[in-house]
């Protein structure tokens, strides 16, 4: 018995900073998407690695940096910088409480707009022509 305790150790749970810990705690009390608590941590923890400190010692001009970072030397699409960008609100709004401007200070990205498909009558004359007709169809 000793042997097989011996050759799969219990893994120890990892320890997890105040500041990570509060996040953590808020996104829960929000009721926030566990995919979405994961992407804000991993974001968040991307953020502070990017500049070798913890993201309460960072301010406002760290966050310009970083968005351009993620723009302009990463190339991340929109929708991933979206993502970036509302973890880092979230942290500094609520999980930090600071009383800034968040439209101002953490802007999101203008996401490209894209058009609807609609059909042409000539499209749509095909498609009902291409779907067979039963006596068996009751509404």
């Amino acid at each position: 018995m000793e042997r097989l305790l011996a050759a799969y150790p219990i893994r120890k749970e990892l320890s997890m900073t105040p500041l990570r810990q509060r996040m953590t705690e808020d996104m829960r009390i929000r009721n926030l998407a566990i995919t979405t608590q994961r992407s804000y941590l991993f974001y968040v923890s991307q953020f502070a690695r990017y500049f070798g400190k913890s993201p309460d010692a960072l301010g406002q001009e760290q966050i310009r940096a970083y968005q351009i970072h993620l723009t302009q030397e990463k190339k991340l699409a929109p929708a991933t910088i979206v993502v970036a960008v509302s973890a880092l609100r979230f942290l500094y709004k609520v999980t930090l409480r600071r009383e800034w401007n968040m439209e101002e200070i953490i802007p999101p990205p203008k996401m490209p707009k894209k058009l609807t498909i609609i059909l042409s009558p000539e499209e749509v004359l095909q498609f009902f022509c291409s779907v067979p007709i039963t006596n068996t169809a009751r509404f």
